[in-house]
């Protein structure tokens, strides 16, 4: 019985890690649009990541900026489905540097937790490498699953401010409405922690949340915010919005 236990848990595992990527991530290849559509100046940048993917991001320059924005999106489409957001950050007068992970877009490889975290890496050695003005503040913007990845990006080095845009607390925090994956969620690699990751950010946070959220839950965003040691944070609610109408 011992055995047929084990060998069950194992082939859960097995399983799990083999759905794991397929569940928590929907990448769209290509670029279908760009802030040349809205006649607005932007640079195509290329790079490699620690472990050879190559990460294809937009780099949106305004001068003088009120800040330098590093925009890591949700988990669906590919920068084209948040041009929008993009084009908005500039308009009011910040710049834009957006990362496509990678398997997603123009972006090499398969979209993975530890990849993602690879390549936020990569970005903020990039972004300060090439492209930083000394001069403007530099907030990490993350979205949904980037929140996570933005968190992660603090630690390596420190923003002059953070967004996360409906956070959750970790994976687990997702699933406790269905007892099965959260069950299942104990055999998985996936942790997405990032109230873990804020442990040691001290800096400015501010917390976006629509209280009508049906895939992350407004509590908890709101867990996250009341979790976050630094006492330099804003909890915002937009009133009726759901996960992807903000």
């Amino acid at each position: 019985i011992l055995l047929r236990v084990v060998l069950v848990l194992v082939a859960l595992k097995l399983l799990i890690l083999w759905l794991e990527p397929r569940m928590a991530f929907f990448p769209l290849r290509g670029v279908q649009e760009t802030p040349a559509v809205a006649g607005v100046p932007f640079r195509d940048v290329k790079f490699d990541t620690a472990d050879g993917q190559t990460l294809h991001a937009w780099w949106l320059e305004r001068d003088a900026p009120r800040a330098q924005v590093i925009f890591f999106h949700g988990n669906g489409g590919n920068l084209s489905l948040w041009l929008d957001i993009l084009l908005e950050l500039w308009r009011r007068g910040f710049s834009v540097f957006a990362v496509d992970y990678r398997g997603y877009g123009a972006s090499t490889g398969s979209a993975s937790e530890q990849g993602l975290y690879r390549d936020a890496d990569a970005s903020v050695r990039v972004f300060n490498e090439q492209l930083r003005e000394q001069a403007a503040p530099v907030i990490y913007w993350g979205r949904s699953i980037g929140a996570p990845v933005a968190a992660h990006a603090a630690t390596v080095r420190m923003p002059d401010a953070l967004v996360l845009e409906t956070p959750m607390p970790d994976v687990r925090s997702v699933l406790r409405t269905n007892p099965v994956l959260w069950a299942l969620s104990f055999l998985s690699s996936y942790q997405l922690p990032t109230v873990r990751l804020l442990a040691q950010y001290q800096g400015p946070l501010l917390v976006v949340h629509g209280d009508a959220d049906s895939i992350v839950p407004f509590g908890a965003g709101k867990r996250v915010y009341d979790l976050a040691p630094t006492t330099q944070k804003t909890f915002v609610s937009i009133a009726g919005a759901d996960h992807n109408d903000l």
